[in-house]
């Protein structure tokens, strides 16, 4: 089952990508008719809302007064918090209930309107954002829900702007164009990313990426491995430490379009328990073999690591299980740290790794070959630790 986080702000079109894609055959789980439902006439939750808010927000029949209810809410944070402390809590616990009920090879889709506001994104296998020029979102509210531009305005400024949107956004669709176009673009995803998604990770299949080809430094990998980041904690479920590591964590570096993450375990054993499986549930399954379980190092055990995969097509990543203290978790930290300090350095780098690409035999992967670079490189970077007082 692949779990998919869709938001947007009001009047951008996430109706429609929702639509859209439950034709394609989602499983959709609507937040805000789920809202609805949890305060119905007759419910614990509207009685709640009542007690909290008046009989002001009921109408003539008893059933619930939405605008009275937002005219109290919108613009006071006290009073939205006191209704989100009402009913979110129950709209979670039926959207579990629907999510549970799905077919095992689903791919059910969250459409949560809030769900950077109260965040949501870590526990998605993807993220996925519609977002359009305030200006259209106001003519589409105007015309769809014959909103005037004030309370339009008012509603937009409620919600999360698209900065904060973007920063949890796998996939961003904009909506400021046709219909037609908007459909093209989510059959595309579907097809392309969504299904082989869901089929990775209910096979427990990883993509493992082409590892000859470098690509230029591309800004948003941060970004990117912040998103992982935030997954690979929840699914480890404490306060482990989780690091950017490998060439996409040093600025200015051409690379394999590769995130690596590295989470810090208390050791091996803790690596191959139930950790492994939580993890290939948020869609990191184990790559199996031995060449990853112990690196070309002579002692085995102070560089020994577990490795998993993503499950993604569309974001290829290697998440390294090391011990904490171990040579290799140090060293990954070290060589990172020591690149980005360094321009001279990182200079070098990308030139070994450039040479190191073109002599790679076909399909192997150049990280397996030697250079007598990187042992240099190992005493360059442990003088600097020593210089500067670097630790881990």
């Amino acid at each position: 089952m692949l779990k998919v986080g869709l938001t947007g702000g009001i009047g951008s079109g996430k109706s429609a990508v929702a639509s859209r894609l439950a034709g394609l055959g989602a499983v959709i789980v609507d937040s805000d008719r789920i809202a609805r439902e949890v305060v119905a006439p007759g419910t614990e939750g509207l009685a709640e809302v009542v007690a909290a808010f008046s009989e002001r927000v009921l109408d003539a029949d008893g059933a619930l007064d939405r605008a009275a209810l937002g005219a109290l809410v919108f613009g006071d944070e006290t009073a939205r918090r006191r209704l989100e402390a009402i009913t979110h809590p129950r709209v979670r616990a039926r959207a579990a209930e629907l999510v549970a009920a799905a077919p095992a090879d689903a791919v059910v889709v969250n459409d949560v309107p809030l769900l950077v506001e109260v965040g949501l994104a870590p526990t998605y296998h993807l993220v996925l954002v519609v977002q359009a020029a305030v200006p259209t979102r106001m003519a589409r509210l105007a015309r769809d829900r014959g909103m005037d531009p004030a309370e339009a305005e008012r509603r937009i400024a409620a919600q999360a702007d698209d900065a904060r949107r973007r920063e949890v956004a796998d996939v961003l669709l904009t909506n400021d164009g046709t219909l037609a176009a908007l459909h093209a673009a989510v059959d595309d995803l579907w097809r392309e990313r969504l299904l082989p998604y869901e089929r990775n990770v209910r096979e427990r299949r990883a993509v493992r990426p082409d590892p000859t080809t470098l690509t230029e430094p591309d800004p948003t990998w941060p970004e990117q491995y912040a998103r992982l980041a935030a997954r690979v904690r929840h699914a480890a479920g404490g306060d482990v430490r989780v690091d950017h590591v490998g060439s996409t964590a040093v600025p200015g570096v051409s690379a394999p379009d590769v995130i690596d993450v590295q989470l810090t375990v208390p050791s091996l054993a803790e690596a191959d328990g139930p950790l492994a499986d939580r993890l290939a549930e948020a869609g990191f399954p184990r790559l199996p073999g031995e060449w990853w379980d112990a690196p070309r190092r002579p002692d085995r055990v102070q560089w020994a690591k577990r490795l998993h995969g993503g499950a993604d097509p569309g974001r290829p990543v290697f998440l390294h299980l090391r011990v904490a203290g171990s040579a290799g978790w140090r060293d990954a930290l070290l060589m990172r740290d020591h690149l980005r300090a360094d321009p001279a350095q990182r200079a070098a780098y990308l030139q070994v790794k450039r040479d190191l690409v073109a002599a790679a035999p076909d399909g192997a992967d150049p990280a397996t070959l030697d250079d007598p670079w990187f042992d240099e490189e190992h005493l360059r970077a442990e003088e600097w630790a020593v210089r500067t007082g670097w630790r881990p």
